[in-house]
């Protein structure tokens, strides 16, 4: 009997322990180089440390299109005190490109997605291109060569879903990063950027850059005159969905307590101010969503990259 009561003192005290989480502040592994997620995380932890009681830690580990960092996550302890933000490229698309890459779908629990980075393609304001079937119509008449921030990149993807619903080709240049294929779309070396709807929002709003399309589900908030790759008659969706993930393991308690966090979180003012300003639309998706987002969409891409002919590194 004695050894019974200690038995139940022991599972009561763990009980109590899980029910105290969080105990100690969460890390949360920003796997790129610092930018507008950081700042979304900061004010995102000011309201997850007042919701529960502790402070969200953003710790940077870039390299690898997002796998180094993700793998730290993945490798972490299931305890909830290790989560990650990513955008769904590196659990879904990278992993089919590096031999390496130590992760997947199956490494992680979502826990909520958070944001949009809508896809885009643009041009400099002085062309005549001025929508996605006029892109395509100048693509049958000569040869367009466009920039992405990298290979088999998803603002690349997107256009290659152009091709492949209007049947067309165009030439792409693979850079490293934004910033670059956007300057030469500016400077005329090349015809177009296929890029995030935030790193060319500026030079649109100045004037200097015209967006042809979005390819999401809906029209961009920011910007409701542009319409979607569908509405100009081209089925041409591609999504990419930021979240936050823990490891595979991480109890339900506490990753519901940290879905309910982060839902609070993205109501935030303050939260939503930011997203708006770095042109990247809040789309809270619940855990378990997220989770199935990721797993359908590894699957997906694995078909797409072996279509491409793309072979892992």
């Amino acid at each position: 009997m004695r050894a019974l009561l200690a038995a139940l003192a022991l599972l009561a005290g763990s009980g109590a322990a899980r029910a105290e989480y969080p105990e100690r502040p969460i890390t949360m592994v920003m796997p790129y180089s610092p930018g507008a997620a950081d700042v979304l995380i900061r004010a995102m932890g000011e309201h997850v440390q007042r919701a529960l009681g502790q402070a969200l830690v953003p710790m940077t580990r870039d390299g690898a299109s997002g796998v180094v960092g993700m793998r730290v996550v993945a490798g972490a302890a299931p305890d909830g005190y290790t989560l990650g933000h990513t955008p769904m490229t590196a659990i879904v698309v990278q992993p089919h490109l590096l031999r390496d890459a130590g992760i997947g779908p199956e490494s992680f629990e979502g826990v909520c997605g958070t944001n949009e980075n809508v896809i885009t393609v643009a041009v400099r304001a002085d062309s005549p291109i001025r929508d996605l079937p006029g892109l395509v119509a100048e693509a049958r008449r000569r040869p367009l060569s466009f920039g992405s921030p990298g290979p088999n990149s998803l603002p690349q993807l997107a256009v290659w879903r152009v091709q492949r619903a209007a049947g067309v080709e165009m030439n792409h240049i693979p850079y490293r990063g934004e910033a670059p294929h956007v300057n030469d779309t500016l400077a005329g070396r090349i015809d177009f950027s296929a890029a995030i709807v935030s790193s060319v929002a500026e030079l649109v709003r100045a004037g200097r850059m015209r967006m042809l399309a979005v390819f999401s589900e809906n029209r961009h908030p920011g910007f409701p005159d542009i319409p979607t790759a569908r509405e100009q008659g081209i089925d041409a969706l591609q999504f990419s969905q930021v979240g936050i993930y823990a490891p595979r393991g991480t109890p339900a308690p506490m990753l519901d307590r940290l879905e309910a966090a982060c839902r609070s979180a993205l109501d935030e003012p303050a939260v939503q101010r930011v997203l708006a300003s770095s042109a990247s639309p809040v789309r809270f998706l619940p855990r378990q969503a997220l989770t199935q987002m990721i797993r359908e969409e590894y699957a997906n891409y694995g078909r797409i990259l072996r279509e491409l002919g793309v072979e892992p590194q």
